[in-house]
């Protein structure tokens, strides 16, 4: 899942960054309302933690802009305003939940994950063949049997789900899951391919997740996948003393 950190105070949004990375979420982190408005556009994040007192644009402002954008996408409200008034315009412009500075950790987790429980048409779980994603308990089953993913497997079998059917580039891979510039001495993108293959028991070229030469690694419709995943036909038990029957095929002489 994908989430937005709007905060002016640098030490408070790294700590709620690496605090919500540990529970599996991908973060970004916006420290002015203008930069907050543009990566919501660029990223349209799963979720938004929005503070109010913000440099250049205010977050209420912030708040209308991106509802302008997506009425779906959730915002929750983190700021030390005690005003009544400033809590009811938060709410009446789209707020879909509000927490007042000081607060616990580990009420914002519970309401963080609450907010994407009731997320409209969130997708929060993708499946791929026999392979299911579950992206709010972060985990993943292929054909019933739990498997095990870091948080950087994740976030990449993530977004290439999310985007099945299409080529995702490698540079795109990079920007998305490790925020990194694209850099030609870098092949973590195909390490990690080979690691997710490994634990999906997918083993190259991959049915799941297939390499498109030259340009990214897809993970292809279902249709495609029809094949991957059908049972093998099962042979019949010879029960003892039961003789089959053996057909053999005419001889033709030549003449």
């Amino acid at each position: 899942m994908r989430l937005l950190i709007a905060e002016d105070d640098r030490a408070l949004g790294l700590f709620l960054s690496h605090c919500l990375e540990a529970d599996g979420y991908r973060v970004s982190l916006a420290y002015d309302g203008a930069a907050a408005v543009e990566l919501f556009r660029h990223e349209l994040p799963d979720l938004t933690i929005l503070d109010l007192n913000m440099p250049i644009k205010d977050g209420e402002q912030v708040l209308e802009e991106v509802r302008a954008m997506d009425s779906d996408l959730r915002v929750l409200v983190l700021t030390a305003r005690q005003e009544v008034d400033t809590r009811v315009r938060c709410l009446d412009r789209g707020a879909d939940d509000l927490m007042i500075k000081p607060f616990s950790l580990h009420e914002l987790r519970a309401r963080c994950r609450a907010l994407l429980r009731r997320k409209r048409e969130a997708r929060l779980l993708l499946r791929a063949g026999d392979l299911e994603l579950d992206r709010l308990d972060h985990s993943a089953r292929r054909a019933g049997q739990s498997i095990l993913l870091t948080n950087k497997e994740f976030a990449l079998l993530e977004h290439l789900m999310l985007n099945r059917g299409q080529c995702v580039s490698r540079v795109e891979l990079l920007d998305s899951v490790w925020n990194l510039e694209p850099a030609q001495t870098t092949n973590i993108v195909d390490v990690y391919v080979n690691y997710l293959r490994r634990k999906l028991k997918d083993p190259p070229p991959g049915q799941l997740i297939r390499t498109v030469r030259g340009q990214g690694y897809m993970v292809p419709p279902e249709t495609d996948l029809a094949l991957a995943v059908l049972p093998a036909l099962s042979v019949p038990a010879i029960l003892p003393g039961v003789v089959i029957p053996v057909v053999t095929a005419p001889v033709f002489e030549a003449h």
